[in-house]
């Protein structure tokens, strides 16, 4: 049976059949399709299926204004339905109403003047606003306008609309521009912001060319600074993005996308250009993709694997900060407890009170207290510790025995259970961890992360502290508090964190996750899945333009947040930067055999991305 008799097949009225699941006499036309389940009008709203929605009409506008004033409704971060309707009118008309009201105004100020009164300041700055533009219409330099600007607010809850609209109000206010709700009018008013180009309320305003001008919001963000390094070229408008991150808040930065996106070619760009202004950069690369920058830029690359020289001790003090107020020991041993749940797993109240007292006894039994002359002594090792816990002779410290044990005198002997022998004294430090297990690279993270802290803290500069494949800590709570904990206090110790993930899924699905984008200034998205589009366009507000811009996006196309300002943008790079970020596969297959791999092109119009 085709479609058309389908749809033109009457109902089946026998028993037992639901009427409601048959279908209706006659074709379906494409309004039934697309036409909503229900809509109901309020007085203030309308309900549309689920959704609410509000609509407000702009009643005053400020007497002064400048380019793209508009910006902060356009940039607001709720999706909004703006429309602005001009309807041009005849320059004579225009005239004569002019003429009329400059002679009402003058003759009020003549009145005053005969009765002695002081007059009116608000008439005398329209009588001459009003013969400027009166002048500037008979020469033909201005044109006549009616303007209408109106918004309606979409919604999930009523909730939301109420608290959204208040927040648009007191938006437009802080512009001086009045609003008002379209009461017992919302039906014409989302009629009215629809794309069907019909002004059902009618509430506008005249306007002059040059006002009008200044109402269009097609401008894009500027983020081309006198200071600071070259991210990429704004496509908006081809200008370059030039950028200090240490000019925001706080330095911090979140980099998401996809397998494939460019976001290590993009930092590996960004430690090449931060290095040139002396800015120290230390990296945690867990699939060695930073080596060959760290050797070609004569930066030192730390390996981590089984039978690897280089060594970091869970216990060391030695680089803990001396300026600090509070206990070097019992800082160490608060992060000792996040260390160790993160290697054993998860504590019972009882397990934690029983690990608090072995690592203050194997710090003693080393001679070190909180008395600053002792923790100058070498510290205890991993092998101390198992050693206090085998002697305490209490059942739930030898099951905390049993699971430090492997790392000991197990499988897993010679990773963490040595002195330190690692000191970061080059521009440019990468902590290589591909080498070792997958268990064991969120423990490594960790330790790696609390020893460049410690390092930090000690010795304050402008540092960069890139951590790629973050969602390897946001899997374990303690892990992920710690980052967080570095992120919230970067800023105090001129530290900027980088955070790199492709798995934007588990990254977000911590609530930790979103503590961390909201204490990083700066944000980079570049190509989104599908999968995770709906989650990043939540976390950052993203218009429906700005989704199908992330999941259309090229390699190296995205979307760059610098506190309140945002733009597209498209990352270039020089032959030289390029050969050194680039890590693809069949380029540095087609390298190793001579054949070219990357032309320059000049920064025109028609540039793409290199990594196009």
């Amino acid at each position: 049976m085709d479609l058309k008799t389908f749809f033109k097949k009457p109902l089946d009225s026998g028993a037992g059949k639901n009427p409601l699941t048959q279908v209706p006499h006659g074709p379906l036309l494409i309004k039934d399709v697309i036409a909503p389940p229900a809509i109901e009008v309020d007085f203030d709203c309308l309900k549309i299926g689920d959704w609410y929605y509000r609509t407000l009409f702009v009643a005053g506008y400020p007497r002064f204004v400048s380019a793209n004033w508009l910006e902060p409704l356009i940039s607001f971060n709720h999706t909004l339905e703006i429309a602005m309707y001009v309807f041009p009118t005849r320059s004579e008309e225009v005239l004569e109403n002019l003429k009329r009201k400059v002679g009402e105004m003058e003759a009020t100020i003549q009145s005053d003047m005969k009765r002695g009164r002081v007059i009116e300041p608000s008439v005398q700055v329209a009588l001459e606003d009003a013969l400027s533009l009166q002048q500037e219409l008979a020469k033909g330099a201005e044109r006549f306008f009616q303007f209408g600007l109106y918004v309606t607010i979409p919604a999930k809850t009523k909730a939301d609309l109420d608290k959204t609209t208040k927040q648009i109000e007191a938006t437009l206010s802080s512009l001086l521009i009045v609003s008002k709700r379209a009461i017992l009018q919302m039906e014409e008013g989302i009629k009215t912001t629809l794309p069907m180009g019909q002004d059902r309320l009618l509430v506008a305003r005249n306007m002059d060319t040059t006002s009008l001008a200044t109402t269009f919001p097609f401008t894009t963000s500027e983020l081309s600074a006198n200071e600071g390094i070259l991210y990429g070229i704004n496509s908006g408008n081809d200008s370059l993005i030039v950028f200090d991150r240490f000019s925001l808040e706080n330095a911090n930065s979140v980099v998401f996308g996809k397998s494939g996106s460019g976001k290590s070619y993009l930092i590996k760009l960004e430690i090449v250009r931060s290095l040139m202004f002396e800015t120290e950069v230390i990296v945690i690369d867990p699939e060695s993709e930073y080596e060959a920058l760290s050797h070609a830029l004569g930066g030192e690359y730390i390996r981590f694997h089984f039978g690897a020289t280089t060594k970091i001790n869970p216990f060391d003090l030695a680089l803990v900060s001396r300026n600090e107020v509070e206990s070097e020991l019992n800082q160490k041993i608060l992060s000792l407890h996040g260390f160790f749940r993160v290697v054993m797993g998860n504590l019972t109240p009882s397990e934690d009170a029983i690990l608090d007292r072995a690592l203050v006894l194997t710090y003693k039994q080393k001679g070190i207290t909180p008395d600053p002359e002792t923790q100058k002594k070498e510290p205890p090792l991993m092998e101390d510790l198992y050693k206090t816990l085998v002697g305490m002779e209490e059942p739930l410290a030898r099951g905390l025995a049993d699971r430090i044990e492997k790392f000991v005198k197990g499988s897993l002997v010679g990773i963490f259970d040595q002195q330190t022998n690692v000191e970061i004294r080059n521009p440019l430090t990468v902590f290589s961890i591909r080498d070792l297990e997958e268990e064991l690279r969120p423990i490594a993270m960790y330790l790696v992360l609390d020893y460049i802290w410690t390092k930090i803290r000690r010795d304050t500069k402008r540092r960069i502290l890139v951590v790629d494949e973050a969602w390897y800590l946001m899997k374990f709570p303690d892990s992920a508090k710690f980052l967080y904990s570095i992120a919230k206090r970067a800023r105090k110790y001129y530290l900027g964190l980088t955070t790199i993930t492709q798995d934007v899924e588990d990254f977000l699905s911590v609530e930790l996750g979103r503590a961390i984008i909201q204490n990083s200034s700066m944000q980079i998205l570049l190509k989104q899945s599908s999968a995770a589009i709906d989650k990043v366009a939540g976390v950052f507000y993203l218009s429906e333009g700005e989704k199908q811009l992330l999941l259309s996006a090229g390699v190296g196309e995205g979307l760059f947040f610098a506190g309140p300002a945002h733009a597209s943008m498209r990352v270039i790079a020089s032959p030289e930067e390029h050969e050194l970020s680039n890590t693809r596969p069949q380029e540095l297959e087609a390298r190793k055999e001579g054949r070219p791999t990357f032309t320059v092109e000049t920064v025109s119009d028609e540039q793409q991305s290199p990594l196009a």
